[in-house]
């Protein structure tokens, strides 16, 4: 049962991760590029957005690399990574919660519910205080960004476990507190809010960041569902 429910988990996963790469390339990367441009002065010369793109990318495509593949290589290696562990939390999530996937499309449907409450809580939630930013656009302090990131992702999932499986109405609306909180309390703000990068690519990237995430999270519930729904087939069988 464990042993098949990896395996559900991982391939669904890698399946999403892969989908999540050109998605990116057509939303996010050409902002992220225009936006290096802008990091290491080349907007201060007469070049369009396509220009500047270009350039960004012939500068920083390998010498950015982390794990030696280029940009495009390693934005694969890493979705499909990303893809796999999001996969086996939400499907140790599911198994935590017994939550059961029936088969055909009630099964999808859970999935996509779960896919889309995950997003809720990893990508919304913490935009909502602190956005998907661009290079060369101001930050705070790594360490304080991923405390409060963490915090909040851990208060979003227990407010919207509150909300939606507590039928107690106090329950319901402690959960909404509990959302709201890291929010009351202020995310990192950085001491320099100056920036190079143009405003509009700042909140195009933020707004692109959160429908490709939408994109990925609802694509890897709905097989999730998919694939989970055969292993409780399986061992009903």
């Amino acid at each position: 049962m464990i042993v098949r429910l990896l395996l559900a988990a991982l391939a669904a996963g890698l399946i999403a991760g892969m989908a999540m790469t050109p998605a990116q390339y057509v939303k996010t990367i050409p902002l992220i590029m225009q936006a290096e441009a802008y990091e290491n002065g080349g907007a201060g010369h007469h070049h369009g957005d396509a220009a500047a793109s270009d350039e960004a990318a012939h500068d920083h495509g390998a010498d950015q690399s982390m794990f030696g593949f280029g940009r495009l290589g390693d934005t694969i290696v890493a979705n499909l990574v990303a893809g796999a562990g999001f996969a086996l939390m939400l499907a140790a999530v599911a198994l935590l919660l017994g939550v059961e996937f029936p088969t055909g499309t009630a099964g999808v449907t859970r999935g996509l519910l779960f896919g889309a409450a995950a997003w809720f809580c990893v990508q919304l939630a913490p935009a909502m205080s602190l956005p998907p930013a661009v290079p060369g656009f101001p930050y705070a302090d790594l360490g304080d960004r991923q405390g409060w990131w963490v915090i909040t992702i851990a208060a979003s999932a227990a407010g919207l476990w509150c909300i939606a499986m507590r039928p107690e109405w106090p329950l319901k609306i402690l959960g909404l507190a509990i959302i709201v909180a890291p929010h009351l309390w202020g995310s990192p703000v950085p001491e320099d809010l100056t920036s190079n990068v143009p405003a509009y690519i700042a909140s195009a990237y933020a707004a692109a960041s959160l429908a490709t995430t939408l994109f990925f999270w609802l694509l890897l519930g709905g097989l999730l569902g998919h694939f989970l729904s055969r292993v409780d087939e399986e061992q009903t069988a």
